[in-house]
């Protein structure tokens, strides 16, 4: 029997933003917010710390930063998920580029059903601890230009993860990163299972 070959995990771009207005619709309310969501590729490697993405902001460190949520990934395989959800919703053909998700670093070879908590992915430098998944808020479904955003992602399991930093150095778009498996005690799956089983009543 041949051998399986294992996925390319990879970083495709690196993506950070500066605290900017969102302006989010209630009705015929429109209500402007401050967020950091509308993050950006760079083309230069970029230094990460502790608490992040250097040049990365974000408005509510309530919901997201600090050291357990100092970087989110998202996979790059869900971006035709998300083109077609949209032009289903909005009615028209769109093409969202790396970042669009909010995500600081745009990966493939790194799906949610492959992580557990704990796991970390090291690069040449730099080394990243899986902490939780993504829950998401209003400011993903203004962002995403239709409010049904928040139920797809959480019904589909496509939420990209939160990371810690254990070493911090320099990442570059293009590196590879080695997955190495923790004490695989909780799931990403089984996060996420949870989370959509407690929202049902406010989602459906």
């Amino acid at each position: 029997m041949g051998s399986q070959a294992l996925p390319l995990r990879q970083i495709v771009s690196i993506n950070v933003a500066k605290v900017s207005p969102l302006f989010v619709k209630d009705g015929e309310t429109t209500h402007r917010i401050m967020s950091g969501i509308r993050k950006q590729a760079m083309g230069t490697p970029m230094g990460v710390t502790p608490l992040g993405i250097a040049g990365d902001e974000q408005a509510d460190l309530s919901v997201h930063g600090g050291l357990d949520k100092a970087v989110y990934l998202y996979p790059h395989e869900h971006y035709a998920f998300w083109n077609d959800a949209r032009e289903r919703m909005l009615k028209q053909k769109t093409e969202l580029l790396p970042g669009a998700m909010g995500e600081n670093l745009t990966t493939t070879g790194v799906l949610e059903t492959d992580l557990w908590v704990g796991d970390r992915l090291q690069m040449d430098e730099v080394i990243l601890e899986v902490t939780e998944p993504r829950s998401p808020c209003y400011k993903f479904g203004a962002v995403m230009g239709y409010a049904q955003a928040l139920k797809h992602m959480l019904q589909s399991g496509y939420t990209g993860v939160y990371l810690r930093v254990i070493q911090p150095g320099v990442l570059r778009a293009g590196e590879h990163m080695m997955l190495l498996p923790g004490r695989r005690e909780l799931s990403i799956t089984q996060i996420n299972d949870r989370r959509l089983k407690g929202r049902q009543r406010e989602l459906f």
